[in-house]
């Protein structure tokens, strides 16, 4: 038998919070739209999120004026200034000129 447990946990260990505590989750389907638009994206792009991080910050930032998470500053989330690659519209027109 494995030393983790009947069910492969490991029982020495206490489990450790997630880093940004707890948030709730959207029952209200409030940031439907953002979520399905960020997880086209992904799917669309092969799993690429440098590719989606507009739409990752759109959804962040329902969850913020929601309620669903505490505000933040956009950099504290990682979104610092923009790049060419996430500036609004740089993608579209490379891809019609593709």
């Amino acid at each position: 038998m494995s030393a983790g447990g009947a069910f492969g946990g490991n029982r020495g260990l206490r489990p450790v919070p997630p880093e940004k505590g707890v948030f709730p989750l959207d029952h209200m389907h409030e940031c439907d739209q953002e979520k399905k638009d960020y997880l086209n994206c992904l799917k669309s792009s092969s799993h690429q999120s440098e590719k989606c991080r507009r739409f990752s910050k759109k959804y962040l930032e329902c969850r913020m004026a929601k309620n669903l998470m505490a505000r933040q500053d956009m950099s504290e989330l990682g979104f610092g200034k923009e790049t060419k690659a996430e500036a609004p519209g740089v993608n579209e027109s490379k891809r019609t000129d593709e």
